[in-house]
C-alpha cells in the first residue's frame, strides 16, 4: 500500500515540473500572469489530478490567469500526457491557492496584536497599585495586635 502512495506523491511532483515547464515555454496567452505552482494532488486512481497555483498581481490579474488556464488546459494535458508517458493522462483543475491573501491576513492580525501589546505595556509601565504595593496588609491593622 505505501508503494502506491510512493507512486501516486512521485506522478504529483512530477506533474507539477511539467505543467511548470509547459506554463513557461508553451503558453503564450498574454493573459496568463506571474504563476507559481504550489502544489498538485492526484487522486489515488490516478484519473484526476488538482494543480494549486497562486498568481502574483492584483485580483484583476489573477482573474485573467484564470481564464488563461482554463482556456490552455486542453493543450497543457496533451502535452503533460506526452511528456509522463503515462497509460492515462490524468484530467487536470487548476485551483487558486488562497496560502498568500491567508498569511498576509495572519501577519496584518500579527501587527495590530503587536501594537496592542505595546499600548498595553506603555500604560502599565506608568500604572502604580491601587492602594499600595500590598493592599492586603494595613499598618494599623487592629487585629495584628490583638494576635500578639
Amino acid at each position: 500500500m505505501t508503494d502506491h502512495k510512493a507512486r501516486v506523491r512521485r506522478l504529483a511532483d512530477r506533474i507539477q515540473v511539467v505543467v511548470a515547464e509547459i506554463l513557461e515555454r508553451r503558453v503564450k496567452d498574454p493573459r496568463l500572469g506571474f504563476v507559481t505552482l504550489t502544489d498538485v494532488r492526484v487522486t489515488n486512481d490516478l484519473r484526476e489530478a488538482s494543480i494549486f497555483y497562486t498568481v502574483l498581481g492584483d485580483p484583476a490579474e489573477r482573474t485573467d490567469t484564470a481564464a488563461a488556464l482554463d482556456s490552455a488546459k486542453g493543450m497543457i494535458r496533451s502535452e503533460m500526457g506526452q511528456a509522463l508517458g503515462v497509460k492515462f493522462t490524468p484530467t487536470i483543475t487548476f485551483i487558486a491557492d488562497a496560502v498568500p491573501e491567508n498569511a498576509a491576513h495572519i501577519d496584518e492580525l500579527l501587527k495590530q496584536a503587536a501594537a496592542s501589546d505595546a499600548k498595553i505595556a506603555e500604560q502599565s509601565a506608568a500604572a502604580e497599585f491601587a492602594g499600595g504595593a500590598d493592599p492586603y496588609r494595613a499598618e494599623d491593622d487592629p487585629d495584628d495586635e490583638a494576635a500578639d
